[in-house]
């Protein structure tokens, strides 16, 4: 198991960014959660197995079609435990 924190700047808000990377991670059975952030970023911090994780990690940097994604900063962590997936509003 791996953790993951990523921060996403770019076009990021407003073209269905949370939504569609709940999908990739239910998918992906990665746990966690996904937000706007106040400075029009998303924040995520995931948890799945290896592979998941970094697969996530790789869609991130492209994310929907709409996305504009300038950046992913990713920093790994001690693995944190979550029950599912989800997109804090």
């Amino acid at each position: 198991m791996k953790t993951a924190y990523l921060k996403i700047s770019g076009k990021v808000q407003g073209v269905f960014f949370r939504a569609e990377a709940r999908e990739i991670a239910e998918a992906n059975k990665i746990s966690g959660w996904i937000r706007n952030t106040d400075d029009d970023e998303v924040e995520a911090c995931i948890t799945g197995d290896e592979k998941a994780v970094e697969e996530f990690i790789l869609w991130c940097r492209h994310g929907p079609e709409k996305a504009k994604v300038e950046n992913v900063l990713v920093k790994y962590a001690d693995v944190k435990e979550f029950d599912k997936f989800k997109v804090i509003r």
